[in-house]
């Protein structure tokens, strides 16, 4: 993983669409525009990583600082590269870091979302959702 840099917003507007396009379709929410746009509109590069695997691009993560702990957001990965660990491997990074932060890690997936199922295998549990989101919570760990 790299910082991500001003020039990569197109980039990963690009990707986003490619790997939520099924779950946005089958719940009656794809919009070719929109699926884009929201990406621009919340795009903070401070916040966010580039994922690389054997020098190219292979997707994005944002880790956004919030009140409420940390919104792990705009986590994307290549489908040709998924179902590989490279999900799994990226999201223990970033677990490490806020574990040893002590906060909670929040994030929403769209209902039905394969995904889903990962964040579930690294300790995020639903903690409400709606028609369209799950929104799950991973709660710091335990002080030892």
């Amino acid at each position: 993983m790299r910082p991500a840099e001003p020039a990569d917003v197109e980039l990963i507007a690009e990707l986003r669409p490619v790997v939520m396009r099924p779950d946005l379709e089958r719940l009656g929410r794809y919009d070719e525009h929109r699926v884009r746009q929201r990406l621009r509109d919340g795009f903070t590069p401070r916040h966010t990583s580039v994922i690389k695997a054997d020098g190219t691009f292979a997707g994005s993560v944002t880790l956004r600082p919030a009140e409420d702990g940390t919104w792990l957001e705009h986590f994307y990965l290549d489908p040709g590269l998924q179902g590989r660990g490279l999900g799994s491997a990226v999201l223990r990074i970033l677990l490490a870091r806020t574990d040893a932060a002590a906060e909670p890690v929040r994030l929403n997936v769209l209902q039905g979302s394969p995904a889903r199922r990962l964040y579930e295998r690294h300790g995020f549990a639903v903690e409400t959702q709606d028609p369209i989101d799950v929104f799950m919570l991973r709660p710091p760990p335990e002080p030892l």
